[in-house]
C-alpha cells in the first residue's frame, strides 16, 4: 500500500508532469516564467489551492449532484483563489502586481479542475492530498526549470525574493552583458517549451526501454 501512495505523488513530478506530459495550464507557464520569482509565487499559489480544493471536493464528494458537479468546483476553486490573491497582496505585493491576471485564471486552471473532477471525486481525502502535493510540485518545479532557463540566459538575472539590504536580484555578468534577448518574449517561451517537451518525452521513452 505505501508504494501506491508513493506513486501518487512521483507520477505529477515525472510520469504524468502537468506541463510536460499532461501539457495543462501552459498559460500561466508561459506568461509567467519570464522571472523566477514569479515561478515561485506561482507555483506556492497552485499548491495551495490544489491542496485544499481536493480536499474539499474529495469530502463533498458524495453531497454534490452530479449535474452540477462542475460549477460546484469552480466555486470551491475560487474560494481559495481568492484567499491566495489577498494573501499575496497583503504580503507580497510585488509578486501580486508581477502575475497580474495569471493570478485570478487559477480559478480556470486546466490542473486544478482536471484533478479534482479526475482523482478528488473520486478518492479519499488522504489520496486526494498526495495528489494535490505531487501535481501542484511537478508544476511548480515544471515553471521554476522554464523560468530559470529564461531569465538566466534572457537576462542574465535570478531574481528572488527581497530579504533586508538583498535586493533580491542575482546578476550573472557574461550573460547580463550579453543576453539572449528572445528568451524574454513569447516566441523564445514557445520555442524552449517545445525543447523541453521533446526531451522529457525522449527520457520517457528511454526509461521504457
Amino acid at each position: 500500500m505505501a508504494t501506491d501512495k508513493k506513486t501518487i505523488i512521483t507520477r505529477g513530478l515525472f510520469k504524468e508532469n502537468p506541463v510536460f506530459i499532461l501539457m495543462l495550464g501552459l498559460c500561466p507557464t508561459l506568461g509567467v516564467t519570464t522571472q523566477v520569482v514569479n515561478a515561485l509565487g506561482m507555483g506556492a499559489g497552485v499548491i495551495f489551492v490544489l491542496i485544499f480544493s481536493n480536499l474539499l471536493v474529495s469530502m463533498l464528494k458524495s453531497v454534490i449532484p452530479s449535474n452540477v458537479r462542475i460549477p460546484a468546483y469552480i466555486v470551491i476553486i475560487a474560494t481559495f483563489v481568492t484567499i491566495v490573491e489577498m494573501v499575496m497582496h497583503a504580503y507580497a505585493p510585488s509578486v501580486y502586481q508581477s502575475l497580474g491576471i495569471f493570478l485570478p485564471l487559477i480559478v480556470v486552471n486546466c490542473i486544478i479542475l482536471g484533478r479534482a473532477e479526475a482523482f478528488a471525486s473520486k478518492n479519499s481525502m488522504f489520496d486526494s492530498f498526495l495528489d494535490a502535493i505531487g501535481m501542484g510540485s511537478g508544476f511548480t518545479l515544471a515553471i521554476l526549470l522554464i523560468s530559470l532557463i529564461r531569465e538566466v540566459f534572457g537576462s542574465g538575472t535570478i531574481t528572488l525574493f527581497k530579504i533586508g539590504s538583498f535586493d533580491g536580484v542575482i546578476e550573472i555578468p557574461l550573460l547580463y552583458t550579453y543576453p539572449v534577448r528572445i528568451l524574454t518574449l513569447a516566441a523564445g517561451a514557445l520555442a524552449l517549451m517545445g525543447y523541453l517537451k521533446a526531451f522529457f518525452v525522449w527520457y520517457g521513452n528511454r526509461k521504457r526501454g
